[in-house]
């Protein structure tokens, strides 16, 4: 019996495996689908209770689906605690969270559903695929972003040397000039606020050129890890 509900409930050649993961996959955008239509002012109460329904329904079936992921798993553990067994719990775990209470607060925990659109990254071979790149390059990503954090917060220190004096309003200490050092190296320039002083200006042009660098960097470190990913996977 475990194996034959393994073999539905996780993704193999067969057409019971293929029903259940397009069945998961239907409920997971329909689900979606009624978050967003949730939020739409003034619906009839008769709108809301379907699509309150609808959502009990989606519930009970990834709740039954995570409790035989978990019955089928050689390793129960690591699938509780690893990635697709944490989006599993998170897809239900609001539901049960805010499930009988009226508070306020634990009303935010319902947009936590859309965290179950990245239960589709299961059923999505490049998504795997990408998902095998990242853990192959999971060091030098963290290299990069620790690299990324300090280059921001040098950035922040300099542009606060040259404007400190010339715009207090804006860069009245360093943790004002964050806001300035992360929407410059990441080329998105808002242009709410930008240097008025030479030196600021020709700081911030080397910014910019670090910047441009910061953005090409890690999808050349992913490239590299995706080709890797496919040859490994041909072979």
């Amino acid at each position: 019996m475990k194996q034959y509900i393994k073999n539905i409930v996780e993704i193999n050649d067969n057409k019971r495996s293929r029903y259940f993961a397009f069945f998961i996959q239907f409920l997971i955008l329909l689900s979606i689908v009624t978050f967003s239509m949730e939020t739409i002012p003034d619906l009839k109460p008769q709108t809301r209770t379907i699509l309150e329904s609808i959502e009990i329904v989606c519930v009970i079936v990834f709740t039954v689906e995570y409790i035989l992921r978990i019955y089928v798993a050689d390793n129960k553990a690591r699938f509780i605690f690893g990635f697709f067994g944490i989006i599993d719990l998170v897809a239900i775990l609001p539901f049960y969270l805010s499930f009988g209470i009226d508070l306020r607060s634990l009303r935010a925990l319902r947009f936590l559903r859309i965290f179950r659109i990245l239960k589709l990254v299961r059923y999505n071979s490049a998504m795997i695929q990408f998902t095998r790149a990242i853990k192959i390059v999971k060091e030098q990503i963290l290299l990069f972003l620790f690299t990324t954090v300090i280059l921001i917060y040098f950035s922040a220190v300099g542009i606060y040397y040259f404007e400190n004096e010339a715009q207090p309003e804006h860069f009245s200490s360093i943790f004002d000039s964050l806001w300035w050092a992360i929407i410059t190296l990441t080329t998105v320039g808002y242009g709410d606020v930008y240097p008025i002083t030479v030196g600021g200006k020709v700081f911030t042009f080397f910014i910019l050129m670090i910047g441009l660098g910061i953005v090409a960097i890690p999808t050349g470190i992913i490239s590299s890890a995706l080709t890797k990913s496919i040859d490994d996977k041909e072979e």
